[in-house]
C-alpha cells in the first residue's frame, strides 16, 4: 500500500499543510500504531505521528508549541525539543517513531533523517522502568477485566490490593519517599451492604509528608478503584475485543524492552507479528497468554539485570545534536 498516497493526498489530512506549526515545519511524519507493528486488519485505524520543528519565535521568544493534535484522523505530532525530552526517558511510543520501517515513512527531511540516524543515543537502561511502566497498565486492565467475571466480591477486593500494589511500588519512585508502615493498605471485614470484606488504608506520616505528593499518591491509587468499576459498564463483547489488544501490546512491549535492553536495534515492525495477531485474533485463552507474560517477563528482567546499556543517555551528545537541528530551524 501507497501510505504517502493514503494520507498526503487525502483532503481529511490537509491539516498537515495548513496548520502554522505543521506545514514545512513538520521534519519527519510516519504511520503509527497497528500498521507499523505489522498488527494491523481491516479494521484498524490509520495512526500518523510525526516531529515538528518549533519556529523561530517559539525557540527565541515567548510562544509556545508542545503538539498538535487531530482527532478525528488520530494524528499526533510533537514538537521536536518535547519529542528529545520524551526520547531521553525513552518512551516507547516515541522510540518506535525513529525505527519505523522505510515504507511507513511520509515525511522525512534532512533533520529528520539526522534523528533517526541518532536513536542510539536515546538508548539507556531508562527502558527498564519506560517499558515495563506501560506493560504493567496493560496487564493490570487485563486483570482488573477478567476479575470482574471470574471473582467473587472478596477475590476481586483481593485483586483490586494487588493492582495497587504494583502501583504503590511505582510510586515511592516518583515522589517524596515513604515506607509500607507510613502509608499502609489492606483488607479487613466491611460495615457495606453489599461487601463481605474492603479494602482500608491507615496513614502514619509522624514526620510529616508533602500534601501535594500525597494528594497525587491518593489520586492515583483513586483511579485504579474507579477504573475496575467501570468495567461493569463496559459492553462485554466489545471488551473481550479490547482484552485481546491488551495482550497483543502486552507481549509486544515486553519483547520490544527486552530488545532494547540486551542492546538490540529497535524492530517497530515486530518479527513475531504472527504470534501477536494470532493472540488479537484469539487464538489463546488467557492462561495461556498468562503463561506467555511470565516468560517474557523473566526474559525482561535478565534483559535488564544483564543490559550492557548505560544507566542514562549521554545528554552532552543529546544537546549537541538538538543545537544541531534547531539551528537550521533559526536560519
Amino acid at each position: 500500500m501507497n501510505y504517502k498516497e493514503l494520507v498526503l493526498n487525502n483532503p481529511n489530512y490537509n491539516f498537515l499543510k495548513e496548520n502554522e506549526h505543521l506545514g514545512n515545519n513538520i521534519m519527519l511524519l510516519t504511520m503509527s500504531g497497528s500498521i507499523a507493528y505489522g498488527t494491523n486488519v481491516s479494521t484498524s485505524d490509520t495512526d500518523v505521528r510525526g516531529i515538528a520543528l518549533e519556529r523561530p519565535n517559539e525557540l527565541l521568544g515567548l510562544d509556545n508549541f508542545e503538539q498538535f493534535e487531530n482527532k478525528e484522523t488520530d494524528t499526533t505530532i510533537y514538537a521536536f525539543r518535547k519529542m528529545i525530552n520524551l526520547l531521553s526517558n525513552c518512551n516507547p511510543n516515541c522510540i518506535e517513531i525513529l525505527a519505523t520501517n522505510p515504507e511507513h515513512i511520509l515525511i522525512m527531511t534532512e533533520e529528520g533523517k539526522l534523528l533517526r540516524d541518532n536513536i542510539g543515543l536515546f538508548l539507556s537502561q531508562k527502558a527498564s522502568h519506560s517499558f515495563s511502566g506501560y506493560a504493567t497498565a496493560q496487564l493490570r486492565r487485563l486483570q482488573n477485566a477478567l476479575a470482574r467475571d471470574s471473582y467473587p466480591q472478596e477475590e476481586k477486593e483481593k485483586h483490586i490490593l494487588k493492582s495497587i500494589n504494583v502501583q504503590m511500588n511505582h510510586l515511592k519512585k516518583h515522589y517524596k519517599e515513604f515506607t509500607d508502615s507510613e502509608i499502609e493498605l489492606y483488607i479487613a471485614d466491611s460495615d457495606k451492604e453489599d461487601y463481605e470484606t474492603e479494602i482500608f488504608i491507615k496513614t502514619n506520616m509522624t514526620k510529616g509528608y508533602p500534601l501535594r505528593d500525597f494528594k497525587n499518591i491518593y489520586s492515583e491509587i483513586n483511579n485504579i478503584v474507579v477504573d475496575y468499576g467501570k468495567l461493569n459498564k463496559r459492553n462485554k463483547k466489545k471488551d473481550t475485543l479490547h482484552l485481546f489488544k491488551h495482550s497483543l501490546h502486552l507481549i509486544r512491549l515486553l519483547l520490544m524492552g527486552s530488545e532494547i535492553l540486551s542492546g538490540k536495534p529497535v524492530t517497530t515492525y515486530r518479527p513475531e507479528r504472527e504470534l501477536l495477531l494470532d493472540i488479537r485474533n484469539e487464538k489463546y485463552t488467557f492462561d495461556e497468554i498468562f503463561e506467555m507474560v511470565d516468560k517474557y517477563e523473566a526474559d525482561f528482567l535478565y534483559a535488564k539485570e544483564n543490559s550492557p546499556l548505560p544507566l542514562k543517555p549521554d545528554y552532552k551528545k543529546i544537546n549537541e545534536l538538538t543545537i544541531e537541528i534547531n539551528r537550521k530551524a533559526i536560519v
